[in-house]
């Protein structure tokens, strides 16, 4: 396979790491290094630490996907690279200024990709700190495309808000696939055919959104027939203290924690 992607480190090979790897070696990866003592990826030099990195190893871009409250302790072993790589940091709440301060001077682009990255329908926002020189943007661009979609931001302020939205998102979505399954099993409805029922109408609907053209609210109305069961339906989840209440504070909440993680 032909290589697009130049010599990557990347360090934590979690849930998240590890979709975005699997993206890249897809588009053809050259040799490169995690840094994860965990990890076990066949045709990549895995370390256990940052002191096991083979010398002279020259990354293109250090991937920073380790957990948030891991940055202090972990991040300073890679000030080295400051200088030569772009350093793209996926961890919530951190900001550039932040890492700034563990790294040196350092070129940082921060970004918020989501979990749908598994299966390269993930959706990212991203920010370049002071520094990023075009060609590293667009690196880091072509590293966040083989996982999805991505969006550039100037004002970093926006990605506390995102990461309640979209990096949080999914987790609110298997919820209401969790209630629908729940609520199916309660009108008598067999558990087996209760999750196919939760599951896939969930996952339709979103291929659905996906493929239309058309507003969410103009879908929403579409399915709901004047005075049938839809519409009986969406009068309780509507109502004022209900979803849209519930959604707004859902993400006012994330958002306020995503913040306190900032240094």
């Amino acid at each position: 396979m032909t290589e697009l992607i130049p010599q990557i480190m990347l360090v934590g090979c979690g849930r998240m790491g590890g979709a975005m790897l699997e993206g890249w070696r897809e588009r053809g990866l050259a040799d490169s290094v995690v840094v994860d003592p965990l990890a076990a990826v066949p045709g990549v030099t895995v370390v256990a630490e940052a002191a096991a990195i083979p010398p002279g190893f020259a990354p293109a871009a250090v991937v920073l996907a380790v957990k948030p409250q891991s940055a202090a302790a972990a991040l300073p072993d890679y000030r080295r690279y400051a200088g030569s790589a772009v350093f793209l940091s996926i961890m919530a709440g951190k900001t550039i200024a932040g890492l700034g301060r563990l790294l040196g001077d350092a070129a940082i682009v921060r970004a918020m990709p989501n979990t749908p990255a598994a299966v390269r329908q993930g959706v990212t926002v991203a920010t370049a700190g002071p520094g990023v020189q075009p060609a590293q943007r667009a690196l880091c661009d072509t590293l966040l495309q083989a996982i999805g979609a991505v969006a550039w931001v100037e004002d970093e302020g926006l990605i506390d808000p995102v990461t309640a939205v979209s990096g949080s998102g999914p987790a609110y979505v298997f919820l209401l696939a969790e209630l629908l399954e729940r609520a199916a099993i309660e009108q008598g409805i067999p558990p087996g055919l209760a999750r196919l029922l939760a599951r896939r109408t969930v996952s339709g609907s979103g291929a659905l959104l996906a493929a239309s053209g058309e507003d969410s609210a103009a879908l929403r109305v579409a399915v709901t027939s004047p005075k049938g069961t839809t519409e009986r339906a969406l009068a309780v989840l509507m109502a004022e203290a209900a979803w849209p209440a519930a959604i707004s504070q859902a993400v006012a909440a994330a958002t306020a924690r995503s913040r306190e993680l900032a240094d």
